[in-house]
């Protein structure tokens, strides 16, 4: 018996300082039940996870409908700004919290032998395997799935503690990697022993884009919308379940069959089982370990962008190329954008910040942009005139690049960035301010690799290809990424002071300038003798002179062009 209510699992850290006396030392991270981390969420600074996409996955598969299960969602901005000013769960709320946990309690044990919690009791295969735990971690190697730099093989034995065993299991359900799963007895749809054509998790499919606050209280109240009662139906997957082994409910999960369909609402959402799981525990010396499992198919999702309000949105504009061509326009379809391995957070910040605009002299910016942001920082746009003021809002990007038809793990994407709450407002004046620094962040980093392909030019070489090896505009946008964040950091405590905004922006300009040409000088000293006299290309009937000379000039044009303040202030000295 493992009860995730009551049992240790969840690491957690308390916060620092002494504004939160209580039970949890500052700084400490400890392991606490789900009950105990809820009713004390205002106590916590944050979660503690063996991996960045365990967060997302545990704070929706479990934290996130139990709060909303049990009180519901605010009616409004008004109940839901009066909730994050409290600090904490009134008392009234905590006894509705108290009340629902001892009347759930017997769904939350991890090894009932009837209802095991994320699990279907008894799950099998025809001749009985089982397969090693590791299958359910992502950063372990199983079958073609190998992490890189990986310190254990597929024959190395992985005992999971029951803690271990129950974040890994809620980390499957969102994230496991897609193609053929093991064919279990009682699923219709499986063929040979195997079901093929599996996608990813849920969340395998986004990019996942969480607001964070200073507690866990705030955390979770930023990830719960406010507006729109559930359906009735729309229930998590603990209370689909049948006790006495009746499944009455058509969308339960709790036998090896599955099907594809659209969630019911954010309950289904958030707890959706996407594979059917057996956790096969054992004692040892060492107590209770999980070394094998069985992992089949699940249910497979039919996303809608009304459904999911943890990523951003890339908008497909078929009206626009219907303008063009003269044929009926399409509806505007919109997909989810999924995050790239290797590339800040902040340099996607026009999708975070694609807020519709409340202007009636323009269309939507969202639509403007191509892009549309989360149903969460939309609502929190809502708020920003209500919200604390220079409230320090983190923004936690998470995701994961699968590779090999989706079927292995090759790179798991975090980052977390300062985000004012102004910027949220697409009619203020930082909401400009940070889409400006971003703009001016990627054309210095276009101006250095113009530089650097007019050298090589100049020398008798080919320009860098953009997917291949390494460009100094690469450099240039690692150097700038602390510059990028105190920005956003600083411009937190603005408001919309368009003078603040302003000096922010110069203060910037100057930093960006000066880390320019810092790479540039770095390319400039690999300038052989031969570039000062240059040579002539000929390119589409036209003749062209590459020199030092000219490479010089023409980025020294560019970037006065982009820094326009800090080109101004030069002039004027």
């Amino acid at each position: 018996m493992f009860n995730l209510l009551d049992e240790p699992w969840l690491p957690v850290r308390g916060l620092d300082g002494s504004a939160a006396p209580g039970s949890f030392n500052p700084g400490v991270v400890e392991d606490v039940g789900l009950r105990r981390l809820l009713l004390e969420a205002d106590r916590l600074q944050d979660l503690v996870v063996d991996l960045p996409t365990q967060k997302p996955a545990i704070l929706r598969q479990l934290l996130l409908p139990i709060v909303m299960h049990a009180l519901g969602r605010p009616a409004d901005p008004a109940q839901w700004v009066a909730m994050f000013r409290a600090g904490t769960f009134t008392s009234e709320q905590r006894q509705k919290l108290t009340d629902y946990l001892d009347d759930h309690r017997h769904l939350f044990d991890l090894f009932d032998p009837v209802d095991p919690f994320g699990q279907v009791a008894g799950l099998h295969t025809a001749k009985g395997e089982t397969k090693g735990s590791a299958l359910l971690v992502a950063t372990a190697a199983t079958g073609n799935n190998v992490p890189l730099f990986s310190s254990r093989t597929e024959g190395d034995p992985l005992e999971l503690t029951p803690a271990q065993a129950a974040r890994w299991l809620v980390h499957t359900h969102c994230w496991d990697t897609a193609a053929i799963k093991t064919g279990v007895v009682g699923d219709p749809q499986a063929k040979s022993g195997k079901t093929t054509g599996n996608p990813t998790g849920p969340l395998g499919q986004l990019g996942v884009v969480m607001p964070v606050g200073r507690t866990v209280y705030e955390t979770l109240l930023l990830n719960v919308p406010f507006g729109q009662a559930p359906l009735s139906d729309d229930l998590p997957q603990w209370s689909r379940r049948a006790r006495d082994g009746r499944v009455e409910d058509t969308l339960s999960c709790a036998t090896a069959a599955w099907q594809t369909r659209p969630a019911r609402g954010l309950l289904d959402l958030w707890t959706w089982q996407s594979r059917r799981i057996r956790l096969v525990p054992e004692e040892t010396s060492a107590g209770t370990r999980v070394t094998r499992v069985v992992v089949a198919a699940g249910d497979r999702l039919a996303l809608t962008p009304a459904d999911e309000p943890h990523t951003t949105w890339i908008r497909d504009r078929p009206a626009s190329r219907a303008k063009k061509t003269g044929k009926t326009a399409a509806p505007t379809s919109e997909r989810p954008r999924r995050h790239q391995p290797g590339r800040a957070a902040w340099r996607g910040l026009e999708a975070l910040l694609a807020v519709e605009s409340t202007t009636a002299d323009r269309e939507a910016t969202a639509t403007r942009a191509g892009f549309r942001t989360s149903v969460l920082l939309s609502s929190l746009s809502d708020t920003v005139d209500r919200m604390p003021e220079a409230y320090p809002l983190q923004v936690e990007l998470t995701g994961i690049a699968y590779g090999n038809q989706s079927a292995v793990i090759e790179d798991v994407f975090f980052d977390q960035i300062p985000l004012p709450l102004t910027a949220l407002d697409p009619d203020g004046v930082i909401y400009g301010s940070l889409l400006e620094a971003v703009e001016q962040a990627e054309k210095l980093a276009a101006a250095v690799n113009n530089l650097s392909a007019d050298l090589r030019r100049a020398a008798g070489s080919e320009p860098i290809p953009w997917d291949k090896g390494q460009r100094p505009g690469d450099t240039l946008l690692h150097a700038l990424d602390p510059v990028v964040r105190r920005l956003l950091a600083g411009l937190r405590t603005v408001g919309e002071d368009f003078d603040q905004s302003e000096r922010g922006l110069e203060a910037w300009e100057e930093k960006a300038g000066r880390a320019t040409w810092k790479v540039a000088e770095q390319v400039f000293s690999t300038a052989a003798p031969a570039l000062f006299t240059g040579r002539s290309v000929s390119r589409d009937g036209k003749d062209y002179v590459y020199r030092l000379s000219t490479a010089e000039k023409n980025f020294r044009d560019r970037l006065d062009g982009v820094l326009a303040r800090r080109s101004a202030q030069r002039k004027g000295r």
